[in-house]
């Protein structure tokens, strides 16, 4: 415990009296631990996971008594509790067996010694433990040999890997994501295991398996766990249409890229240029319609006319049936899977500045974001044509900058308003209002008139016997 921040040696000694004074053996566990051994440091709020051999909810109240300004949660149904203190959430736990039923989201849970607590553990390196106890404060407590395989870059579980997979189906998950946070490789009998329970997935809630997948997603090579979650099985399970963009096509002796690998090479482009976990998903997403919209056209070779509408049109209940939020979050991803395709067809030096503005003001203040989902998506291994496909994005980008100096479409709003026009024409609330909105917007488009509250007006009381009429 060489080298633990002032602060956080502080806590433990805290900690460690009040077990002394209640005598309960206490110990911190889990991801504080190994990512100790990792030198793994950690920004913000910091989780730390105390085990004793005793009532947790006690424990936690005896410490948040001893540390002034700290708060207390507890949660009685759980047998857990919460001290928030600074950055710092401690989170006590008796030490307890844990186990489940077959079909079963909910464990049966009974009180146990430290070794029961880390057999329930879900890898080894994860049952890494700090004793402190006066007697032996800050000595490891390694029963499966974590620390051998933190060494190893190895992901395993405590005990037989089925074992721990039927008690929680949930840990096949957490071992392919700690796998894919940090580039560890998964032991055989581990990964064979996982694929031969994947389907136990199931009856694990969306919002258990969103959380993992996110955390995956999030993860500095997200195509490395992505991967892991494909070959297992798992991703099947409760994501089919990204499963099933693999596979290739041939006809008369021409094939297709593989859209599943293109994807994940999409996935891991992108996050070299922004860490946000949305745009990956947009990444994850444009070409998720690819599968039924694949067509061969003799001539031509093989077409996915329309997969970018339908797969904006997919977005929402991919979102909704996966647990994801169905906010301006998914709206965003919808409109980036429904755009990506659009920059690319105006790299023609005779592109209209109508052109550029209709993508402007369809993309809004996410137009940059498409324009490195567009970049991502270049993944051909020809140097060449990265060159050139690249130069044409440089090109789009001058004009769609060149267009928004002149005529600031980005986040348009129409100039005249509803009232305005009303009073204007001398009509009534009506179907009219919104043909005067929408003629005036295409004029601005089309840059017949130029973006502003007189032009338009102007070219209303022009048109306004079309319009009444």
């Amino acid at each position: 415990m060489e080298n633990i921040p002032p602060e956080h040696q502080k806590v433990f000694n805290i900690i460690s009296q009040a077990a002394q004074e209640l005598d309960c053996p206490v110990y911190v566990i889990g991801g504080y631990v190994r990512d100790y051994y990792l030198n793994r440091s950690k920004q913000g709020e910091i989780d730390l996971d105390f085990v004793t051999v005793g009532s947790g909810i006690k424990l936690a109240r005896k410490v948040s008594e001893k540390i002034e300004g700290s708060s207390l949660a507890v949660y009685k149904q759980f047998g857990t509790a919460q001290v928030k203190t600074g950055e710092l959430e401690l989170e006590f736990v008796g030490a307890r067996k844990e186990s489940y039923r077959k079909n079963s989201r909910k464990p049966i849970v009974e009180d146990g010694t430290l070794e029961d607590d880390q057999l329930r553990r879900d890898l080894t390196i994860n049952a890494l433990s700090w004793s402190l106890n006066k007697e032996n404060f800050g000595e490891l407590n390694d029963p499966f040999g974590g620390m051998d395989d933190l060494e190893r870059a190895l992901i395993r579980t405590p005990i037989d890997p089925k074992k721990t997979f039927d008690d929680d189906p949930l840990r096949m998950m957490r071992a392919i994501r700690f796998a894919s946070q940090l580039d560890f490789r998964i032991e055989e009998k581990t990964f064979d295991a996982i694929s031969e329970m994947s389907e136990r997935i199931n009856i694990i809630s969306k919002e258990r398996i969103i959380e993992e997948l996110n955390k995956i997603i999030l993860s500095d090579y997200p195509s490395l766990g992505l991967t892991m979650l494909f070959k297992t099985g798992l991703l099947k399970e409760f994501f089919p249409e990204m499963h099933n963009l693999h596979g290739v096509k041939e006809v008369k002796g021409v094939r297709h890229k593989d859209n599943f690998w293109h994807t994940l090479k999409v996935l891991d482009n992108v996050i070299k240029m922004d860490a946000d976990l949305w745009l990956r998903w947009s990444a994850i997403m444009h070409d998720i319609a690819k599968p039924p919209t694949q067509r061969f056209q003799e001539g031509v070779g093989w077409t996915f006319h329309g997969h970018d509408a339908l797969g904006a049109k997919w977005t929402k209940r991919i979102f909704r049936r996966l647990g994801l939020p169905l906010d301006e979050r998914m709206r965003y991803v919808r409109k980036l899977v429904r755009l990506h395709l659009r920059p690319i067809a105006l790299v023609s030096d005779e592109v209209s500045d109508s052109a550029i503005r209709r993508l402007i003001y369809e993309a809004g203040d996410d137009i940059d974001d498409l324009m490195k989902l567009c970049r991502a998506d270049v993944t051909t291994k020809n140097d060449y044509k990265q060159e050139r496909y690249q130069k044409n994005f440089d090109y789009v980008e001058r004009r769609i900058k060149e267009v928004e100096e002149k005529d600031r479409i980005r986040n348009w709003k129409n100039p005249l308003s509803g009232e305005e026009i009303m009073e204007a024409l001398d009509i009534e609330p009506s179907r009219t209002v919104g043909d005067v909105k929408d003629a005036v917007k295409e004029a601005i488009l089309n840059g017949d008139i130029p973006n502003d509250h007189d032009a338009a007006f102007e070219y209303m009381m022009k048109h306004k016997e079309d319009f009444l009429n």
